[in-house]
C-alpha cells in the first residue's frame, strides 16, 4: 500500500469521527481492528469492529462536541503518525496516534497524548 492510499484512509477515517458517524466508521475499518484510547496509564484495547465502534459511541455521547484537527500526517507505506489537537467545549489536548492501514482501511490505531 502506498503512502497516498493510507493518507486517504486516516482522513477518511477522521472526517468520520468529527461527524460522530458510526455507519462511516464502520466503513473505515477492518474486522480486526485494534484501538488503544488514552485513558491512563497505558490506554484502553478495544479489539475487534464491535468493541471499536462501541467504544466511539460512547465516545460520542460522552463529548458531543469533541472535535480533532489534524496537525501533522507523516506517512511510510500502510503505516502512519498523527499529530492531532483535541478540541472540547473549555478546553483542548494534543497527542499522536500511531496507524496501520490495511486494504484502505484503518486495522490499528494507538494513541498517545500530551499531560
Amino acid at each position: 500500500m502506498g503512502d497516498e492510499e493510507t493518507r486517504a484512509a486516516v482522513l477518511r477515517f477522521d472526517e468520520a469521527v468529527n461527524r460522530h458517524d458510526v455507519d462511516a466508521l464502520n466503513d473505515c475499518i477492518t474486522d480486526d481492528c485494534l484501538f488503544e484510547d488514552t485513558t491512563p496509564p497505558d490506554g484502553q484495547r478495544h479489539e475487534g469492529r464491535s468493541a471499536v465502534l462501541a467504544a466511539c459511541r460512547h465516545f460520542f455521547t460522552e463529548s458531543p462536541n469533541a472535535h480533532f484537527d489534524i496537525e501533522e500526517m507523516t506517512t511510510a507505506g500502510d503505516r502512519a503518525v498523527v499529530r492531532w489537537r483535541y478540541e472540547w467545549d473549555g478546553g483542548h489536548v494534543r497527542g499522536v496516534d500511531l496507524v496501520l492501514v490495511k486494504a484502505g482501511r484503518v486495522a490499528q490505531t494507538i494513541a498517545y497524548v500530551k499531560g
